[in-house]
């Protein structure tokens, strides 16, 4: 299911990023940094991509999960901040529904 997480949310960043005019072409790794300091998304890309990946994922997978709530903007550390913690605070709200 990760792989599955990771591929959503990769497409999810390149459509912010194109939606905003940078054409992307480097592969999104798990600590590629999406948001603070020299990340690749500003704040309205990154609500782009996490609606996308919500969005996503419940088109796809039938997984209806709310990842911009309450519990992600009061973590010491941000679950937006790399590809790898948005994937781990995806998977980890996903828990056992995942397929």
């Amino acid at each position: 299911m990760r792989e599955t997480v990771l591929e959503v949310i990769r497409e999810a960043v390149h459509e912010a990023l194109e939606g905003r005019g940078d054409v992307q072409g480097a592969a999104l790794e798990e600590d590629t940094v999406l948001f603070g300091e020299g990340g690749l998304l500003d704040s309205m890309g990154l609500v782009t991509a996490v609606v996308a990946v919500e969005q996503a994922l419940a088109d796809r997978h039938g997984l209806v999960v709310s990842l911009a709530d309450e519990r992600a903007l009061s973590r010491r550390n941000s679950p937006y901040r790399t590809v790898g913690t948005l994937a781990d605070y995806t998977l980890e709200l996903i828990g056992p529904a995942a397929p």
